[in-house]
């Protein structure tokens, strides 16, 4: 993959068409290539380290130049959505060490405190964008092999966030194969669902500026509000449709979700959780004419790294739907308890083995060897995700820690809980997943409160939820509480979670 080549030769070629549409703001090729170009200079001029760049904000076409300037003037990028909670975004800015802050939109007043990060906002990137204006970085300056390209910060089970370095090599591994197995074709019009935190994104935004295409972005306020969803889908006329399993649930629950209100679509791909049957169905029925595809795959092995058609053989056929097969340069084995291979249908745990296996987390050796190893010199990553082989086809099972997914986010129950536990009316906690059809529906917090005034349960739970959102995403905050007088135990000494999911009637 020549992903620089590839933008440059858009921008040469078609040097007007949209690269990025987001809430009626739109960038060119041109604009894109230019623009990365000149801040790539200015940023190689003003940082004398290579330390990652943070790039925060929603969406914006700007953050997507700051990527690309990120990584030409041989940086890797960290993409922050800025509807993460402060708290959070200093324990990434401590934790990656990084003294550049871009952030197309504002800034919130409370990160800029940080004295010796260089921050950046609107207007500052466009004026630093304008005085290097027609300058042309040098090539041998872009990250490239084994460097990182960019760097996601995922859940941890310490209460703190962990970064996934994932590397050019890693990203060309895995465009090549989405331009080669999933049909896509140039110039085509891509959904982007997913912020540019979460990695899913990365499948339709490179295969996208690979391919010369349009990438159509629904914002969080798009989201929460239907019509407005429905309008700018309408107005899409995408060709490629990325997104959870969960945001396509949402829209067929309006009927007029549909191949009329869609006529250009071809490709459904999903990714970051299980695809229902029943919904794939719902899909096929309204869009006859579309592929879906379902894949697999955690952020430590960039993005995904399993596909399969889903054709009405194998609706008919699998209840609960197959992930498919590895792509061409990875091998998954499903391993027991002491790392040897099982038989065909014997469940364990995914290993992923191959050239889409990140490095590590950034500047976290130890939780590196926990999951990552050479397997016959090979890079190779322990999911946790329990799975099985039925006739050559990868079957997901679940989880076999605390680490789930609900409505395409991963997260580790225990830092919901170590940030519970923080609340001054709480004496302790846990969370405990409630699943349905082998799916994550929500999450239910069980509290042991502390002594409070509140006169309703309701109310307590609302002052809870309300100082979550300090600390916690809005997709990590539980959605039920049940109070307890105390947490049974084991007999290690452990809480016992078995029994409290089933005392709360899970």
């Amino acid at each position: 993959m020549e992903l620089y080549e590839k933008i440059k030769r858009w921008a040469q070629l078609n040097p007007d068409r949209v690269a990025i549409s987001s809430g009626g703001s739109d960038l060119t090729y041109r604009e894109i290539e230019e623009y990365s170009n000149s801040l790539s200079i200015f940023i190689s001029e003003k940082m004398k380290g290579n330390e990652p760049v943070i790039v925060y904000g929603h969406m914006e076409p700007l953050m997507v130049v700051c990527f690309l300037a990120s990584v030409k003037s041989g940086r890797a990028y960290i993409p922050i959505d800025a509807s993460i909670p402060e708290e959070r975004v200093k324990k990434i800015i401590d934790d990656s060490g990084a003294k550049l802050f871009l952030s197309p939109g504002s800034i919130p007043a409370n990160l800029k405190l940080y004295d010796h990060l260089l921050m950046l906002e609107h207007n500052e990137i466009e004026d630093a964008i304008a005085s290097y204006k027609g300058k042309q970085p040098s090539s041998e300056l872009f990250v490239k092999g084994d460097q990182n390209f960019y760097i996601i910060y995922t859940s941890g089970s310490t209460g703190n966030p962990k970064g996934v370095q994932i590397t050019y090599n890693n990203l060309a591994s895995f465009v090549e194969w989405m331009v080669s197995d999933f049909g896509l074709k140039e110039n085509q019009r891509f959904l982007n669902q997913a912020p540019f935190s979460f990695d899913l994104s990365v499948m339709d935004l490179y295969p996208c500026l690979y391919l010369g295409g349009t990438l159509w972005t629904i914002s969080k306020d798009l989201i929460a509000n239907p019509k407005w969803l429905f309008q700018s889908l309408k107005e899409s006329n995408i060709n490629v449709w990325t997104s959870t399993p969960s945001f396509v649930e949402m829209c067929l629950m309006d009927q007029q979700f549909s191949e009329k209100m869609m006529p250009h679509m071809e490709t459904f791909l999903f990714c970051g959780e299980m695809l229902p049957n029943e919904t794939a169905r719902k899909l096929k029925t309204r869009f006859p004419n579309a592929v879906i595809y379902n894949t697999y795959g955690p952020t430590e092995a960039t993005v995904a790294v399993t596909s399969i058609e889903i054709t009405e053989a194998i609706l008919n056929e699998y209840p609960s739907l197959p992930v498919g097969t590895p792509k061409k340069d990875v091998e998954i084995l499903v391993m027991d308890e002491n790392g040897n291979a099982v038989s065909e249908g014997e469940k364990g745990e995914i290993v992923i083995i191959g050239k889409s296996v990140s490095k590590g987390y950034f500047n976290n050796e130890k939780l590196t060897k926990k999951s990552f190893f050479l397997y016959h010199n090979q890079p190779a990553y322990r999911t946790g995700d329990i799975g099985y082989i039925k006739s050559g086809w990868l079957f997901c099972a679940g989880r076999l820690d605390f680490q789930i997914k609900l409505n395409g986010y991963r997260m580790e129950l225990e830092e919901i809980e170590v940030q519970l536990r923080k609340l001054s009316l709480v004496e302790s906690a846990v969370i405990v997943p409630i699943y349905k059809d082998n799916k994550c529906q929500y999450l239910m917090a069980v509290v042991v409160p502390r002594e409070h005034e509140f006169e309703k349960e309701y109310q307590l739970t609302a002052h809870l939820k309300k100082e979550l959102q300090k600390l916690l995403p809005t997709y990590m905050i539980p959605k039920k509480f049940v109070y307890v007088s105390s947490l049974p135990m084991t007999n290690n000494g452990k809480v016992d979670r078995k029994k409290i999911a089933n005392e709360v009637g899970v």
